[in-house]
């Protein structure tokens, strides 16, 4: 079942200047995920959900994929990432993290675990 999450106005301007301003680990993912490219799955990018926009969300499946910079290794940004996460999953959601030098390192290792884990979900849900 598809479901559409409420996001503020501010959030949902906020997620539109985010889709120009991707990071380079952003648009490496984002040139493999568009028009359905990586197993035929529609990701959307910069998606709002409640307060936080969501890097990447394939609606079909409640999977989103974060990309994390150097910064997310800081204690106070695991504690939020571990909020943010524990309130996506409480909507059904999904969440992917991969660091940002990962992605770069290699990108098709991180899109085949995205394969991997949408897989895993299939057989859990049949």
């Amino acid at each position: 079942m598809l479901r559409k999450f409420r996001c503020s106005e501010v959030i949902l301007e906020r997620s539109r200047e985010l889709r120009h301003d991707m990071t380079e680990a952003e648009l490496l993912v984002w040139k493999y995920l568009k028009n359905r490219q990586l197993a035929g799955l529609k990701f959307r990018r910069q998606v709002g959900v409640g307060r936080f926009i969501l890097d990447f969300y394939c609606p079909e499946k409640q999977l989103a994929v974060e990309l994390d910079g150097g910064h997310h290794g800081s204690e106070n940004a695991l504690v939020y990432d571990a909020m943010r996460t524990k309130y996506l999953e409480s909507r059904g959601i999904k969440v992917l993290r991969f660091w940002n030098s990962e992605v770069m390192g290699n990108v098709d290792g991180v899109l085949e675990r995205i394969v991997e884990i949408v897989r895993e979900m299939e057989v859990i849900t049949t």
